[in-house]
């Protein structure tokens, strides 16, 4: 299903019962990397899953200033909610589906209930500017086929990546069918991420998740995101690299539930 808010046509699917929750993916993602959660959230929860913009089916802009600038990425969401008649919801991002999570409860926390930051930071160090710059020039030269394996290599351990094929397919062909334009869109805004210094101003009751064997957003972020957010809850999985919700699933769903169900 498609809408168009924010200027853009966005691609979603709602499935489940119960009170809403939004879920937002990683950069070189779209919606089906929530798959492992479903069977689990939906006998609870209405889920709501989008591609966000530049990924996915949903229209990717050129990569022009501004066009993936966090006020239009989490504008995007708030104009899904708005046009689906949703006030209110459970929020849950993963990676740069976590950085919109954090934009949006200081943007709207009125649309917030709990907030959930999977394997994401809260702010980028200036050094981190020209890893983006070599990525996004690589995949302006080759196409975004460039970075599948050393992506893959990233976000899963490697006993992971032996043992699950048919994941690396899955996943690499989803870092392969990303719009150049939405990547390199989004790479040009995450490593201007600075959004630590707010976070005291978060008010939700929070659930930060990483994997223990992160090499991009490792703990030491989520520590200092849990840190920052009064009251916030930061679990480590085990045995995980950044997609944390694959590769340990069964771990990252409980985390999920037992949080969201909570009183």
């Amino acid at each position: 299903m498609k809408i168009h808010a924010n200027g853009i046509d966005i691609h979603y699917d709602i499935a489940g019962s119960g009170p809403w929750l939004t879920l937002s993916h990683s950069l070189a993602c779209d919606l089906s990397m929530w798959d492992p959660q479903m069977a689990a959230l939906t006998p609870h929860f209405t889920v709501l899953r989008f591609d966000t913009r530049g990924h996915g089916q949903s229209s990717a802009p050129p990569d022009t200033e501004d066009a993936y600038s966090w006020e239009r990425l989490s504008g995007d969401v708030l104009g899904l909610l708005d046009v689906l008649g949703i006030a209110r919801t459970h929020f849950a991002g993963l990676s740069m589906g976590g950085m919109i999570g954090q934009h949006l409860a200081l943007r709207a926390p009125e649309r917030i209930d709990r907030l959930v930051l999977a394997d994401t930071s809260s702010r980028y160090p200036p050094a981190a500017i020209p890893v983006w710059v070599e990525r996004i020039r690589l995949v302006r030269e080759k196409g975004m086929a460039v970075l599948v394996d050393s992506t893959l290599e990233r976000w899963f351990t490697a006993p992971f990546r032996a043992a699950h094929p048919d994941v690396m397919a899955r996943i690499g062909n989803l870092i392969r069918n990303t719009p150049p334009a939405g990547y390199n869109g989004c790479g040009q805004t995450i490593p201007t991420l600075n959004i630590t210094p707010r976070l005291h101003a978060v008010a939700h009751p929070t659930l930060v998740i990483v994997g223990a064997e992160d090499a991009g957003t490792p703990p030491s972020m989520a520590r200092e995101i849990a840190e920052a957010i009064p009251g916030a809850r930061l679990e480590i999985i085990p045995d995980a690299a950044h997609l944390s919700n694959i590769e340990q699933a069964e771990i990252f769903n409980r985390l999920l539930m037992e949080f969201l169900v909570a009183v």
